[in-house]
């Protein structure tokens, strides 16, 4: 079971999705927390209703949405099922809640799914700038992999203003999902 006020999301939440994660990456919303990208890639979108749709259609993915006690969505996190992993992707807070612990909680839902569908890690993508944000998943247990991967020069949705690369964490889950 997730934690209190975290469960799956559905296609009617796609809206408040879209508009969420696009405050919390881009544009100056983006700026009053500490996980903007607007320094590093151009565009003021992160993600439009296309691609959202896309990624909720996919069988083997789940977006986990944090509800505020009013019902507004504060927090979401992509997962999905890559072989015996969990892929983690889009973690966000509303910019104005950032450093309460929504993230943490998110975190621990994904660990929480994980267990459900039986992986044994769960993996992300971080751009090796980003050392703040490296730092905070490395305090909650995920380590660098040793992998790195280009950065996408041609996306839809903004390109690096500088040469830009991923590095992948990954947190082993102890004990292992069987």
């Amino acid at each position: 079971m997730y934690p209190p006020y975290i469960n799956a999301a559905e296609f009617n939440d796609a809206g408040q999705l879209v508009a969420l994660i696009n405050s919390a990456y881009r544009g100056e919303t983006a700026k009053k927390g500490w996980t903007f990208e607007s320094d590093l890639i151009s565009g003021s979108i992160r993600i439009d209703a296309k691609g959202m749709i896309e990624l909720m259609e996919d069988p083997q993915a789940i977006f986990l949405k944090y509800n505020s006690p009013e019902h507004n969505i504060i927090g979401c996190v992509y997962l999905q099922i890559q072989d015996d992993k969990l892929y983690l992707g889009m973690l966000t807070v509303s910019p104005e809640l950032q450093g309460t612990g929504i993230g943490k909680k998110l975190l621990d839902a994904a660990e929480v799914h994980a267990h459900k569908v039986k992986a044994n890690s769960i993996i992300m993508r971080v751009i090796t700038l980003r050392k703040e944000l490296l730092e905070w998943y490395e305090r909650h247990g995920y380590k660098d992999s040793g992998k790195t991967e280009p950065f996408p020069e041609n996306s839809r949705f903004g390109k690096p203003l500088q040469k830009l690369v991923f590095k992948i964490l990954e947190k082993k889950l102890y004990p292992p999902a069987k």
